[in-house]
């Protein structure tokens, strides 16, 4: 497949634009864009996260469940990148009422606005979940999804109405099945947050990682900007709408293996180990992206191995909440 030319200066919205993942995005488009719009409404999301970028995007405080913001919003917009969600199986199932509200109405709500106002193209972030506890290892977009929780339900159900509205309305959408997303700004203290970040926090001021089991469960690891280069490339690339992509690495790394890593590159010299606990109930022992439907038809291909990654995010935190993370 050709790939996309040069992307024109176009307007972009980014629905949770303030929050881990799309504040690089917006981070990245206010270089290239003519406008970035974001939309957030900051329960997860910091506004600290876009405070350089001011000047140079439009920020709105909303939630889109909000039918007429959204609508508003997309008003001369090319691209929206759809981020905002109840983004964690925990709250959707103490909660699944507002998950269902936020993750399958809030993106309803979005599919139809940009339906209504003639947006080009929806890049939707969906997750892994959807293919449910024991999915085959590595996972193609072909397997069978059998979601476990009402987050993965209505992550699924976003992709289905991607889908639907493609095919009913022409509303050009893609759905991106993201894996375990790690990088700067990534929050520890939420609940959202993931194994990379809260191991980080805790090296950072010299205490011993708390692994779940014997550690040898395994993740598919993804650097955030390798995530963003997936987002622009579904922006772009002809042909693709209605389609689902895996976005990682397509490799497997162990509980141990990224503690042993990641203390490698905080703190060598103190040989922190880890320190194991009861297993979680219900854990996905294996889970591994096959990537190759996303090389072959994105030209998706990630850039940073774990090592690099861990590097970045670790001198991150230090160049930006002091030498032992308290400072954030």
């Amino acid at each position: 497949m050709s790939r996309p030319k040069a992307s024109q200066r176009r307007t972009c919205l980014i629905t949770g634009g303030a929050g881990f993942i799309g504040s690089h995005l917006a981070r990245l488009l206010a270089r290239s864009q003519a406008g970035v719009r974001v939309l957030d409404n900051f329960s997860t999301g910091h506004r600290e996260n876009l405070g350089d970028l001011t000047t140079k995007i439009t920020m709105a405080e909303g939630d889109i469940r909000y039918r007429d913001l959204v609508r508003q919003l997309m008003d001369g917009v090319d691209v929206v990148f759809h981020l905002a969600a109840v983004a964690a199986v925990a709250p959707s199932i103490k909660d699944p009422l507002t998950c269902n509200e936020v993750n399958v109405g809030g993106t309803l709500n979005v599919l139809a606005a940009a339906r209504d106002t003639g947006v080009r193209r929806v890049v939707i972030a969906s997750s892994a979940a959807v293919y449910g506890p024991e999915p085959p290892v590595p996972t193609p977009e072909t397997s069978s999804c059998v979601p476990a929780s009402p987050y993965a339900v209505s992550k699924a159900a976003g992709e289905h109405y991607a889908r639907v509205f493609a095919k009913l309305y022409g509303v050009e959408a893609v759905s991106l099945r993201l894996f375990n997303v790690y990088g700067p700004r990534q929050n520890p203290a939420s609940e959202y947050s993931g194994v990379v970040s809260r191991f980080l926090e805790r090296l950072l001021q010299g205490e011993a990682l708390a692994v779940d089991g014997d550690g040898e469960q395994s993740r598919d690891f993804v650097f955030v900007d390798d995530v963003v280069q997936a987002l622009t490339l579904a922006a772009e690339v002809p042909g693709i709408s209605g389609e689902v992509f895996n976005v990682a690495t397509g490799r497997r790394t162990s509980i141990n293996e990224l503690a042993t890593t990641l203390a490698a590159v905080v703190a060598p010299e103190k040989q922190i180990g880890p320190v194991h606990r009861a297993a979680r109930a219900g854990d996905v022992r294996h889970s591994c992206a096959n990537i190759g439907k996303a090389n072959r038809d994105l030209g998706y291909a990630p850039r940073y191995s774990l090592a690099e990654g861990l590097a970045r995010t670790v001198d991150w935190w230090r160049r930006e909440c002091g030498p032992s993370g308290r400072d954030r």
